[in-house]
């Protein structure tokens, strides 16, 4: 293919109809460049996304497959769809997304937060660093005697370019793993992210040096050395610049948009934005890359805080969704795998590997292991050290770019990063598992608890939270089961974080510290934080309430695995959840809806939980009428317990009689019993292959003695009624129609509260409901029809669903009147269904 001009391509078309072919034109090509090249990495991501890979990977490994490694073998299409004429044009647009997405970084990396990880930090990061950096001096002696025309480029360059891309740890590729991996909030995870940050730091400093080493791509070899000085120390002008002065204007601004004020000024946004490409251009004036500019005009902005975040929310979708695949499937494009041929090619590329490898992993488990950290954990710490990404890629482009990197050896070290950081998951699962055992005497129901003879039993209650608008409901409620006189109450608060692709989510970590909420941080409150944090701390505050805040930081898929997890590390006996809805007012207003991707948590925690699930259905519970949280409040709650008969109905009532225990609550108990004549009728339950679960009410798979649960809610009934007699009322109501019952009393405005058991071992009259339209089918028959909308109910509800691992199996099921004769041959016809007689 003939040369191109470049000055001779213009930026768009006259169209096909008048000949052109928008492909020869710069604007219709990057638009099919920028399309392929996101379809390709976003499904590659979806491959990858079971073996729990960082996204990076997928958009490298798509960079690769679209260049001359593979779909490029076809020349016809390299030339048509990657011309080279394109290349600096689809390069400058990813450059922009590595500008703004380096201020990002910048922005999340908290420099206080880093000085106060302390020594054991610092100590990790620099043998993470040293080790490796003097491996690599050693692969760069091997590499130039072996690679043809890497001897061309002056030693100083080279051996720093090699031992800063074996050296660096990827600060955001980390994060994302370490959420995935459940370890974010561990001690392991808490001392990689601070080494990991020490190890940026470090790595810019280094590749500063680099750049300012490797001069001009004409002929850095040859220039004065006093130029890599002017350039080093115009860099620390810089800085010391950035500091000095932009730092303060920089927090005056964020005074000046604090949510004190009613809007945040658009002009600081944009002046913030013409910032970040403006320090770029001075860095790249001094002869350090622009990104470094950006990077730390980043470190200038306040951390926390609603300017902050309002800067995240401009840009890092845009930035990090749509910009920066283009730069990692750029780094891609320019990968030639073919460069790397022959055996001794392959072999210098399972050297630097293993050199990478060994360098980091060694100096970084060696110095743990001096610091007293176990063994298993020094290794996890090491392996994960060792991953590589953005700025490893960030290293070897500019190493390319100023010809100190010839293809081969950029070939060879776009490998090790991908693989350095492929195998950091998978290896990481296969050496440290947190241990997870559950103790025998754990008591994961509260029957199990009231029958307890041990004193020193508590009831501990893991209680979730979304955000501010849970708080006043489930303080109000914990303190209405919190028993004055039987055992004591330990809470254990979990604030639910969705782990996302945006650079928010990563801020995060440094909101966390060990057995805190990641908003309890005198270092970065924001008006939500403080909102929450000073709730929970003020109810802290009383006398046998222990408050223990803790966080999760996951995607909603596997969310629920981190509640269950707690639930049992922690010995809980009841789950508290919010339900994905909230209402506030008179006429069922909806004001807020988490979505569908919350109640998914809430289904996957039904089943799996390791103890009994309680989901609260708030309709302004404890909203302002109960202020007073003291076991001498007079300010009264009204709670009503229904109860038709079953395991979960026999659970609410064991909440019911620990709130009947406090003098600012009044429980009342409403027992539906079938008219007379009715109690005679046969119901048989079986499993429909018709029906799915999300739409349908599911009930417990299991055989039971209909017999013996009759005597068990009876002998619960009477105990109640003997031991809370004056305390607690007890109603029985007769109804044809038990869903009216249920719901004339959420109508009445008398109960703030209505608790009501699942049903997955439903009596009679609940059975009967199976067929009913499910709005909300994991609240079971009763607890769906009082949380639907337009029915007109004003009281709170809390559905019940009492752990039991032999009820666990649920299924959607169809109801049958049958007669007797029916009901046996409907039972002898097969032995693979599951019936149930609940006459």
């Amino acid at each position: 293919m003939p040369p191109v001009n470049i000055t001779s391509i213009k930026t768009s078309s006259n169209g096909a109809w008048q000949g052109d072919n928008p492909l020869d034109f710069a604007f219709p090509l990057l638009i099919v460049q920028i399309t392929l090249i996101l379809v390709v990495g976003r499904f590659l991501a979806l491959l990858f996304k079971p073996l729990r890979q960082p996204k990076v990977i997928a958009e490298i490994v798509g960079g690769i497959l679209l260049g001359p490694s593979a779909f490029g073998r076809n020349k016809k299409y390299l030339h048509r769809i990657f011309p080279s004429w394109s290349t600096p044009i689809l390069e400058s647009v990813a450059s922009i997304g590595l500008l703004y997405f380096l201020f990002l970084v910048g922005l999340e990396l908290d420099l206080s937060s880093i000085r106060r990880r302390g020594k054991r930090a610092f100590g990790i990061a620099s043998a993470g660093i040293s080790l490796p950096f003097i491996s690599g001096i050693g692969v760069a002696f091997v590499l130039r005697k072996t690679v043809e025309g890497a001897d061309k480029v002056g030693y100083g360059q080279y051996f720093v370019f090699m031992g800063v891309a074996l050296s660096i740890t990827a600060f955001p590729v980390l994060a994302r793993i370490l959420a995935e991996l459940k370890l974010l909030t561990t001690q392991v995870g808490e001392t990689a992210m601070a080494a990991a940050a020490f190890n940026d730091m470090a790595a810019w400093i280094l590749l500063a040096l680099a750049i300012a080493l490797a001069g001009n791509s004409n002929g850095g070899a040859h220039q004065s050395p006093l130029v890599s000085i002017w350039v080093l120390l115009s860099g620390v002008a810089f800085v010391v610049f950035m500091m000095v002065v932009i730092r303060p204007a920089m927090k005056w601004v964020a005074r000046r948009c604090s949510p004190d004020k009613d809007t945040v000024d658009e002009a600081y946004i944009c002046l913030t934005l013409a910032g970040v490409i403006v320090s770029g251009f001075m860095t790249d004036l001094i002869g350090i890359h622009s990104i470094f500019g950006a990077f730390v005009f980043g470190l200038t902005i306040p951390k926390g805080g609603e300017f902050a975040e309002r800067l995240i929310e401009r840009i890092e979708d845009f930035v990090s969704g749509l910009l920066l695949p283009l730069y990692f499937a750029s780094s891609g494009l320019k990968t030639d795998v073919s460069k790397i041929h022959g055996a001794e090619a392959w072999g210098l590329l399972a050297m630097v590997i293993s050199t990478a490898c060994a360098g980091k992993i060694l100096g970084t488990f060696l110095v743990a292991m001096l610091f007293m950290i176990p063994a298993r954990e020094s290794l996890t710490l090491g392996v994960l050290m060792n991953t590589k990404g953005l700025v490893e890629l960030i290293v070897l482009n500019i190493g390319k770019e100023k010809k100190v990197l010839n293809d081969e050896t950029f070939a060879i070290l776009v490998l090790m990063a991908l693989f350095t950081t492929f195998m950091t998951t998978p290896t990481v699962m296969a050496i440290y598992k947190p241990a997870r055992g559950i103790s025998a005497l754990t008591q994961r129901k509260l029957v199990d608890l009231s029958f307890s003879e041990s004193s020193k039993d508590e009831l501990r209650i893991l209680a979730c939270v979304h955000g501010p608008g849970n708080v006043s409901s489930l303080i109000s409620l914990i303190e209405a089961t919190r028993s004055t006189n039987k055992s004591q109450l330990k809470l254990y608060v979990m604030r639910l974080v969705e782990l996302t692709e945006r650079s928010s989510s990563i801020m995060m970590v440094h909101r966390v510290r060990k057995n805190g909420l990641p908003f309890i941080n005198r270092f970065r409150r924001g008006e939500l934080h403080n909102q929450v944090a000073a709730a929970f701390e003020a109810y802290g505050q009383i006398g046998r309430v222990s408050v223990r805040p803790t966080t999760a930081i996951s995607a909603l898929s596997t969310m629920h695995e981190d509640i269950c997890h707690v639930a049992e590390d922690k010995r809980v006996t009841m789950i508290i959840l919010p339900f994905h809805k909230q209402w506030r007012g008179e006429g069922d207003e909806t004001i807020e809806n988490m979505g569908h991707g919350w109640r998914g948590v809430n289904q996957r925690v039904l089943k799996n939980a390791p103890c009994s699930v309680a989901l609260l259905v708030d309709r302004g519970f404890g909203g302002g009428a109960q202020k007073a949280t003291g076991p001498k409040s007079t300010v009264g709650q009204r709670v009503c317990i229904v109860f038709f008969g079953g395991p979960d109905d026999r659970e609410a009532m064991e909440l019911g009689g620990r709130m009947a225990e406090h003098p600012a609550v009044k429980v009342t108990v409403v027992r539906f019993v079938e008219k007379a004549g009715l109690d005679g009728d046969g119901v048989i339950l079986r499993p429909s292959l018709a029906k799915s679960s999300e739409n349908s009410y599911t009930f417990s798979t299991a055989t039971i003695n209909r017999e013996r649960e009759r005597e068990l809610d009876e002998a619960a009934l009477t105990e109640f009624r003997c031991r809370w007699d004056g305390s607690a009322d007890y109603v029985e109501k007769e109804a044809s129609n038990i869903v009216e019952g249920a719901l004339s009393l959420g109508r009445s405005g008398d109960y703030d509260l209505i608790v009501v058991g699942k049903g997955r071992l439903p009596s009679t009259m609940v059975a009967e409901l199976g067929d009913r339209p499910a709005e909300h089918a994991e609240l079971g028959p009763i607890g769906d029809a009082l949380a639907s909308s337009g029915q007109g109910i004003l009281s709170s509800v809390l559905v019940i669903q009492q752990h039991d691992l032999s009820h666990a199996e649920e299924a959607p099921l169809s109801k049958i009147l049958p007669t007797r004769d029916a009901t046996v041959a409907l039972e002898s016809s097969s032995v693979k269904e599951i019936t149930r007689d609940f006459v």
